[in-house]
């Protein structure tokens, strides 16, 4: 993980030489997250709304730019278990990670942005409220690689991102005993202000 943030500072180093300005400001948002563990053991539930807040940079280049972000992101996800005699449990988990997503974007008719670009998660801590002995021991990846994709506009200083993120990992293999795919994909909206 170290070598990829690395690699994403090294990156947005080497073209800020080739940059026609620079933006900095910090950026706060609303997500809604969908926890699919794609396993025949659980059943995924409903969205739930999480956020974020950090800082994000825009580094032009020509007619693209380059918008890395550093964010603390707070989502949950909601599953349940049946135990085969009659008795559904839902689960809800947490997860407090920091983001690092670096898009890649352009824009359309001086007004809207299209973007794009790969985003790096390290888990902060990710836990299931209230687990029984069916869902304790869940092993979450220290991290994971993930992509977003979605649109902005850009008022004044305020800059405003509408994106859909998923994982390329998944966040854990296993809950309990039983053998998962656990992903989480969601919906983004966030506003930047331009401090300069």
């Amino acid at each position: 993980m170290k070598k990829i943030i690395l690699s994403l500072a090294l990156f947005a180093l080497a073209f800020s030489g080739y940059s026609q300005g620079i933006a900095f400001g910090p950026k706060v948002g609303l997500s809604q997250t969908k926890l699919d563990l794609k396993s025949d053991a659980f059943k995924n539930g409903e969205s739930k709304f999480g956020y974020h807040v950090g800082a994000f940079a825009r580094i032009g280049l020509g007619g693209l730019y380059l918008q890395p972000e550093l964010l603390f992101t707070q989502t949950q996800g909601q599953f349940s278990f049946d135990d085969g005699v009659g008795a559904i449990k839902e689960y809800e988990a947490d997860f407090n990670r920091v983001d690092i997503p670096v898009m890649v974007g352009f824009k359309m008719f001086n007004l809207l942005r299209v973007q794009a670009g790969p985003i790096a998660s390290i888990n902060v801590k990710s836990e299931i409220k209230d687990a029984m002995d069916t869902v304790q021991d869940v092993d979450y990846n220290n991290a994971t690689i993930g992509y977003q994709a979605g649109l902005g506009v850009d008022i004044g200083n305020l800059y405003i991102d509408a994106k859909y993120e998923s994982s390329l990992d998944k966040i854990s293999g296993n809950v309990g005993n039983f053998s998962t795919d656990q992903r989480t994909n969601q919906w983004i909206l966030s506003l930047g202000f331009r401090l300069f």
